[in-house]
């Protein structure tokens, strides 16, 4: 008996496979994978998993939920914190339990993931790719439902001091909206600044380590209360007049998200209690 079934058996209660089986799925290939490396198996164990975490522990609210399409392509930009990809987590979960409609998210995470030993693979598994245009622009061809954080490392990585406040954003996810026609929905998460804050990074080991930081924080999670919202469906025209077009969109997006965190913050009724 394989390490996946053992772990199907004693982690997927019959509720978690109710839920997973009405999530809608992709094409895989003969052996249970995607062209990403997804596999029926993996989603349903990472489900159960983190599903758990998701009920009990970061006591997960949402607002919103049902702005996420039931089909066809969608980009869904959050606010990135934390120093683990838990934002990531929390908002697959959240979509892929969504009563109005459950889709497969695929979430894009940032390229040192895939070295660190285990977690790549895992990762992947669950639906996670890497954070490759590419990969994204293919995705949405299969109008499927992907999750990305423009702000990537700088959102992650920063210090507790600058939490809720919003980094630069790559436009990268703009193009891919407006070449592919994709709408956004803005999301703003509210709980993850507070699981792991970092009070310093470590720049020197950084560098030796070939890592984008290595924070000075607490070694695991705290159970901070999680508050996702979920705005309303934003879209472009396809047209790129210039560059500057492109950045006044961005901005469009940014302030939804800084609004969406604000409510959050008010809707949140304590960080851990």
């Amino acid at each position: 008996m394989g390490v996946k079934t053992l772990l199907k058996k004693a982690l997927v209660s019959r509720e978690m496979e109710e839920i997973f089986d009405r999530v809608p799925k992709e094409a895989v290939g003969s052996y249970g994978y995607d062209p990403w490396g997804a596999s029926l198996e993996g989603s349903k164990i990472g489900l159960a998993i983190f599903k758990r975490f998701y009920d009990h522990y970061f006591r997960v609210q949402t607002f919103g939920i049902e702005n996420i399409p039931k089909a066809g392509r969608v980009l869904v930009i959050a606010n990135h914190s934390g120093q683990l990809p838990l934002d990531g987590v929390m908002i697959s979960i959240a979509v892929a339990t969504n009563p109005n409609g459950p889709r497969a998210p695929r979430a894009m995470i940032e390229r040192f993931f895939p070295t660190v030993p285990f977690v790549g693979n895992f990762l992947n598994e669950v639906g996670s790719v890497i954070g490759d245009p590419i990969n994204c622009v293919r995705m949405l061809e299969r109008d499927e439902c992907v999750i990305v954080f423009p702000e990537g490392v700088r959102g992650s990585g920063k210090l507790y001091s600058k939490r809720y406040q919003l980094q630069r954003f790559g436009h990268g996810f703009m193009h891919l909206a407006m070449q592919t026609g994709a709408p956004i929905v803005p999301v703003g998460v509210v709980g993850c600044e507070e699981t792991m804050p970092s009070i310093a990074n470590i720049k020197p080991l950084a560098r030796i380590l070939g890592l984008p930081y290595v924070p000075v924080t607490i070694p695991f999670p705290l159970p901070a209360r999680v508050v996702l919202s979920f705005g309303e469906p934003l879209s472009f025209p396809r047209e790129v007049i210039s560059e500057e077009h492109v950045a006044e969109n961005v901005e469009k997006v940014k302030e939804k998200i800084r609004a969406l965190i604000k409510q959050g913050l008010e809707q949140r009724k304590g960080r851990f209690f």
